[in-house]
């Protein structure tokens, strides 16, 4: 194992009607005059939107809003909402829904706090030194942006999308209801289970240090969200399921399941953002397409950990070679995929690339992590391209 740091400053209310405390949680960590950013209408359709200001205007704490944060979320609306703050005065940020409207406000929290262009932050030009105070609403089990350090922003211009991470943007609050996640279509819901697995599987497949301890939460992380998934599909209302989905969440991203490893391989996301960069995919989705071919690209160069992963994760019998078993435990999370309703390849996803956009997706991804990245195997452009290429 490797010596690590662990730092979880987030401030978690967990339960029904657990939003009822936003103001209480603005005041303690000293806002008075509030961004709240949101996504699409469902936070309006749903009266999520209209309790919180509510609760905002009893309270006497001023707010602005700004909506319109997609999947993907992009960095015009990121320069709009700096350009907003700065100008009225915001001194606390409040994110009402997923991943995307999150990962938007931390974006904004720096570009408020920093001088120069938020841009070089996610270009990996520059770090952070500060970021406006976030707190956070949670409308959907996937990311787990709302405990991490990281957020991912796609600049229109080149269809260029970047993650980021830095201590600062680490929200102060994070508000999860599992009521809340009630009325997601069952599309996105498994797009979220799918989302939480692939955090805590970059940070398992490694050649780089583990802890038992570690494994063993990561493997109970893993064996839950999948139990919990599949109840969700027959029964959405579920408010067990989704209780235990949206914690799984949150822990699949914070740093706990990376303790004592080399901080993880990511090369799945990796390529997945170049995916949703260029054809602007569900992430949760774009993931699941392409881990099946990253993972025989690469089992043999971590066959322990793959093994160990069959075994104690998909139930594999131990009956063949370590090899053998290995692949069957790749089989089996695909075939969970599939009765999600997620895609196991890009045609599955939808998605008709060319020769041309694997080579140009190989290219942005190998600039992206400059060069070369992987621990489970580390991969170069050409490897990149293999991969893009088995998966259609």
């Amino acid at each position: 194992m490797f010596g690590f740091q662990y730092y979880t400053p987030t401030k978690v209310v967990f339960g029904r009607g657990a939003e009822a405390r936003t103001a209480e949680l603005i005041r303690e960590f000293g806002g008075s005059k509030v961004l709240i950013h949101y996504g699409g209408g469902s936070v309006i359709r749903s009266g999520l939107l209209k309790r919180v200001t509510d609760l905002l205007e009893e309270n006497g704490i001023s707010y602005l809003t700004l909506g319109g944060a997609v999947p993907n979320p992009r960095l015009k609306l990121v320069y709009e909402g700096i350009e907003l703050c700065k100008r009225e005065g915001v001194d606390f940020l409040l994110a009402v829904g997923g991943g995307s409207a999150i990962d938007s406000a931390k974006a904004i929290g720096y570009g408020v706090t920093n001088e120069g262009d938020v841009w070089d932050f996610y270009d990996y030009r520059r770090k952070a030194k500060a970021c406006l105070p976030l707190g956070v609403i949670v409308t959907i089990a996937a990311t787990g942006s709302e405990m991490s350090d990281s957020s991912v922003i796609t600049r229109e211009e080149g269809l260029v999308k970047r993650g980021y991470s830095s201590d600062y943007g680490r929200p102060k609050f994070a508000i999860m209801d599992p009521e809340l996640t009630m009325t997601l279509p069952d599309y996105q819901t498994a797009c979220g289970c799918t989302d939480i697995l692939m955090h805590t599987l970059e940070r398992y497949f490694t050649n780089g240090g583990n802890m038992e301890m570690t494994d063993a939460l990561a493997e109970g992380l893993l064996r839950t969200v999948i139990k919990n998934a599949l109840i969700l599909k027959a029964d959405p209302m579920n408010y067990d399921a989704r209780a235990e989905v949206m914690w799984a969440g949150s822990l699949s991203h914070n740093g706990l399941t990376g303790c004592g490893n080399d901080g993880g391989d990511w090369m799945t996301h990796k390529l997945e953002h170049e995916l949703g960069g260029l054809f602007d995919v569900a992430h949760g989705a774009g993931l699941a397409a392409l881990w099946g071919s990253w993972a025989r690209y690469v089992y043999q160069n971590c066959l322990p950990r793959f093994r160990r992963f069959a075994v104690n994760v998909m139930d594999v019998p131990v009956e063949g070679t370590d090899e053998e078993i290995a692949l069957k435990g790749i089989r089996a999370l695909e075939d969970f995929f599939r009765r999600m309703n997620m895609p196991t390849n890009l045609r599955e996803l939808g998605i008709t690339a060319t020769e041309e956009d694997l080579r140009t997706m190989a290219h942005k991804c190998a600039v992206g992590v400059g060069g070369a990245k992987g621990s489970a195997r580390v991969l170069n452009e050409e490897d990149m391209l293999a991969i893009y290429r088995a998966s259609r």
